[in-house]
């Protein structure tokens, strides 16, 4: 695959896999297993599987494949695995890497079902949560410890568009070895330059920006080989959380028009933020975009300006 392709032409063609007949559209392959020639091939390919080898549509499937490498094209990571939902994601990002004793740092501005894996299914196994204000870097760094494991946070908060400086946490993050998690949906994968500033793992909700359009529910998690491969996947295919071949062909449908929409979505929410700051009947504006949001400049330097698709009002 050529890198240096635009952004559009890797949201069209990155990761496609055609069989035989050479179709336009990527084919949905709805099969749950594969055939093997010989019990031997069986064996050698549940020990070690290639890249275009596959066992079972909870472990992997060609389409489902197609989509974690168009979508890992795009964010510039290593690896991908897609799975069911966003939430799926966030906890097979989380749940997956740690273990009883474990210390994680997360922001308090959380959307609902991520505060719950993180004060719920965490603690209940016995892993400590320290939830600290996002925005305060002062209390990220009060809040670190030489055994933390893991930051977590959504770089725009939802829904009060809190936006977390993504370089500045990583450094502190980083300087005892923590892992940074990132819930980027609110940016988009469209003005996401989060492994640039620092990043390790990155997740989606496929549902709502890369479907767009109120049809399929889907996650991913992006990081590097060893994390998707070593971490996420082993626990992802045991426990379920997978996504379907049929799902993933319709992300991969969403993903050709991503870059067009989000970008349409962008500009509409910036004019929809510009129309409401003196209306009448509204008191308060929320969009990262806008000059009256406290935290624009970092906006401008995490997203190149954009301030996402999302107003509060």
């Amino acid at each position: 695959m050529s890198t240096d392709w635009n952004t559009r032409t890797k949201l069209v063609h990155s990761g496609t896999r055609r069989s035989q007949y050479n179709e336009v559209s990527e084919a949905i392959f709805l099969t749950q297993g594969f055939v093997y020639d010989s019990a031997e091939q069986a064996q050698a390919r549940f020990l070690q599987s290639g890249p275009d080898e596959f066992i079972y549509a909870r472990y992997g499937n060609p389409t489902v494949a197609m989509f974690e490498d168009r979508i890992r094209a795009l964010e510039g990571a290593e690896d991908a695995f897609a799975t069911a939902s966003g939430m799926a994601a966030v906890n097979g990002a989380l749940t997956s890497m740690l273990r009883a004793g474990d210390h994680v740092v997360s922001a308090r501005a959380l959307f609902g079902s991520c505060l719950y894996i993180l004060e719920e299914v965490l603690t209940r196994f016995g892993v400590e949560v320290t939830f600290v204000d996002g925005a305060e870097l002062e209390q990220w760094r009060a809040a670190i410890r030489p055994d933390t494991r893991a930051v977590f946070f959504e770089s725009i908060s939802n829904p009060t568009l809190e936006v977390v400086d993504i370089a500045s946490v990583a450094d502190i993050a980083h300087s005892v070895g923590a892992t940074v998690v990132i819930d980027n949906v609110f940016v988009t994968p469209v003005f996401s330059r989060a492994f640039e500033l620092g990043a390790d793992v990155v997740v989606y909700s496929a549902t709502k920006h890369i479907d767009g359009q109120g049809r399929t529910l889907g996650g991913v998690i992006l990081g590097t080989e060893d994390y998707i491969r070593g971490t996420v996947e082993p626990y992802m295919k045991h426990t379920g959380g997978s996504m379907s071949p049929f799902t993933a062909w319709v992300m991969l449908k969403g993903l050709e028009t991503l870059d067009l929409r989000v970008r349409a979505q962008a500009a509409s929410a910036n004019a929809i933020a510009e129309a409401f700051q003196n209306h009448p009947a509204v008191e308060k504006v929320i969009f990262p975009g806008h000059p009256s949001h406290p935290q624009n400049e970092l906006v401008r330097t995490q997203m190149g300006g954009e301030g996402g698709t999302v107003v509060s009002f």
